[in-house]
């Protein structure tokens, strides 16, 4: 569905040259959700805008459903955008257009007739539950509302494709959450091929198939969210991972058990798939003559599986808790001893 090939976007400053994209590949499968993540200057939302042509690469080609948007020009690009939508971090609503007419605006360009827009506007309403706020402005809408509005809008010439740029960072946690669902049923039922670019993890976590990670204008890793969580490799990954994985409290909380605790050792465990549903505790205190304190728990889910991460603290006679520790590693779970008591 989309294919990036060899692609950087240089920009000149009155400083030098800046490579905001450095030779970048990437292949998106069609109804595929997939995320780029990155903090801010790490080159996603240029990357992005190179997919429906808002930015043209200055090396490499960039395919859409068919379309090299960065070769074409005019009717072309405007045929090809139409398979194309973007939905933003601050809306771009029209606020002087109700609800109803900020999602009919673009069937409108396209020349639509007024009956197949009040058609196709009272199905997207329904779509992302809007009803009852037909006729309602901008201004007295909540953020969720907007971006509902926002997505509608972009949905409404059946695109290919969905871009969304910072789509939920506006948001509070809990509409976020909304807006994640929101998209999930709308790739499930449209088949929908959506690209998103944030700097959460949580929003990766929640709703992307696979994810690719920028830094420096790089994909510096990428791959299924699942197997990232599992087994991040670059730096900057486990950056992301630990946004997620580990609560704030961790450190404190293991700082505070050395201090009561002479002896023993705290191990993060890392629970992936069907082990994330184990009684691991009972049977390490079942089998093992060792005591089990645990400090913080997580678990989470992605669209590949769960994901659960656990810290606990092990005390007992060193060999009895050295076997305690093999036997974690034999039931497929990862285990790090992250500081001896």
């Amino acid at each position: 569905m989309i294919s990036i090939k060899d692609v950087k976007k240089i920009y000149s400053s009155k400083k030098g040259q800046v490579k905001a994209v450095d030779e970048v590949n990437l292949e998106i499968k069609e109804g595929e959700i997939f995320g780029v993540i990155g903090y801010s200057g790490a080159g996603k939302s240029t990357l992005i805008r190179m997919l429906n042509g808002l930015e043209l690469p200055t090396q490499g080609s960039v395919t859409v459903a068919g379309n090299e948007v960065s070769k074409i020009k005019g009717s072309k690009l405007r045929k090809a955008r139409q398979e194309i939508s973007m939905i933003f971090q601050h809306f771009n609503l029209l606020w002087s257009r109700t609800v109803r007419e900020n999602i009919a605006f673009p069937l409108e360009i396209a020349g639509v007739s007024r009956q197949e827009r009040l058609k196709r506007v009272d199905e997207l309403i329904k779509l992302v539950g809007l009803e009852g706020r037909e006729d309602a402005y901008p201004s007295q809408l909540s953020g969720g509302q907007k971006q509902r509005v926002g997505i509608a809008r972009a949905l409404a010439n059946n695109p290919k494709v969905l871009l969304c740029d910072e789509a939920t960072s506006a948001l509070d946690p809990q509409t976020t959450d909304s807006i994640l669902e929101l998209l999930v049923d709308i790739n499930e039922r449209l088949g929908l091929t959506i690209v998103l670019i944030t700097h959460e993890m949580h929003v990766i976590r929640k709703i992307c198939h696979r994810v690719a990670v920028m830094e420096g204008g790089k994909i510096v890793e990428i791959g299924p969210v699942l197997d990232v969580f599992k087994n991040p490799k670059a730096a900057i990954t486990k950056r992301f991972v630990q946004q997620v994985t580990e609560p704030e409290e961790t450190k404190e909380t293991i700082d505070h058990l050395v201090d009561l605790y002479p002896h023993g050792k705290v191990v993060q465990l890392g629970f992936v798939g069907e082990s994330a549903e184990q009684p691991l505790i009972t049977n390490l205190i079942r089998n093992f003559q060792v005591t089990v304190n645990i400090l913080q728990g997580k678990i989470s889910q992605t669209q590949n599986g769960s994901y659960g991460t656990l810290f606990i603290h092990i005390d007992g006679e060193a060999e009895e808790v050295a076997k305690a520790i093999e036997f974690i590693h034999s039931q497929q779970v990862g285990v790090e001893v992250i500081s001896n008591a």
